[in-house]
């Protein structure tokens, strides 16, 4: 994002453009939390006035456009699968994409150690 100060800066804008679209909404989510570009709600107002919610929130600034992704028995959130339990309370466990490979790099590999300040090079 060029600048070091730049997600900090987006992450300033997006704090004060959350709390303006939920004290302008009609109908709010009992929660919300946000990483990056990922948000969870959770909303009990029932599903037309959900879509009439990502409607105002689609209408705020034409640069930020938010899509929707309900929950089907689960759902993933930041490397976390969230789910209902049988009592309607939630629970999570670890996510993995489909595409993931169980493969990481060997402790020995001839990648950099982070801990390692020194160049493995003469």
């Amino acid at each position: 994002m060029g600048s070091l100060l730049s997600p900090v800066i987006a992450n300033f804008f997006m704090e004060d453009f959350e709390k303006k679209a939920i004290e302008q909404a009609t109908h709010k989510p009992i929660c919300w939390f946000r990483y990056v570009d990922d948000t969870f709600i959770i909303w009990h107002h029932g599903q037309a006035k959900l879509e009439y919610f990502l409607i105002h929130l689609n209408g705020l600034h034409n640069k930020i456009q938010y899509t929707m992704e309900k929950e089907e028995g689960h759902l993933p959130f930041v490397h976390i699968d969230i789910y209902r339990k049988t009592d309607g309370s939630l629970g999570h466990k670890v996510y993995r994409k489909s595409t993931h490979t169980n493969l990481y790099l060997h402790q020995n590999s001839h990648h950099h150690h982070p801990a390692n300040n020194q160049s493995s090079l003469p």
